[in-house]
């Protein structure tokens, strides 16, 4: 996995180290994972480039019906919101027009602003949005923007003179 670049040498505290075992025997039929350019964890795909939602897991949200009542509404941001780290201004841009329907008091209504932020949410997950992975040896940045709403920060990193996106954060 070093030579393919999918994992790193560390000696970060954060590391999980991996321990090679004198006199151990590897079965090539079972060990497909170490050849692997990608790998499946959690949802999510992992290799050199970066994390990315898993594709399998993104039809969920590019088949989803157009909601027709507040709990269609909170079982699709319920699945978006599993990968909101991947999208730049989820909260505050994005949902906002459908998280306001959740409010207590509030009649449902499906006008043309729900529309607009159902098909964009669709759209910003279903895009391969893909998340750099942290390089402790990197120029490491993080840019933020607050007000009387809310923060929101964007952790990036200089990786081989490419700025790379390696999280997205956000509090209310």
């Amino acid at each position: 996995m070093l030579d393919e670049g999918i994992v790193q040498p560390s000696e970060s505290p954060w590391s999980s180290p991996i321990v090679l075992e004198a006199g151990l025997k590897l079965n090539s039929k079972k060990c497909l994972f170490f050849a692997a350019q990608e790998v499946k964890i959690l949802g999510h795909l992992v290799s050199s480039n970066g994390v990315r939602p898993d594709p399998d897991k993104i039809k969920a949200v590019r088949n989803f019906p157009t909601p027709k009542n507040i709990h269609d509404i909170r079982s699709f941001l319920g699945l978006c919101s599993y990968f909101r780290r991947f999208i730049k201004g989820f909260f505050w841009y994005l949902a906002e027009p459908l998280q306001s329907l959740l409010k207590s008091g509030v009649e449902f209504h499906w006008g043309p602003e729900e529309v607009e932020a159902f098909n964009s949410l669709k759209k910003a997950l279903t895009s391969d949005p893909v998340l750099g992975m942290y390089d402790e040896r990197a120029s490491t940045e993080i840019h933020t923007d607050a007000s009387g709403y809310g923060i929101g920060a964007v952790l990036v990193q200089i990786q081989n003179n490419v700025e790379k996106v390696i999280a997205y954060a956000l509090e209310l």
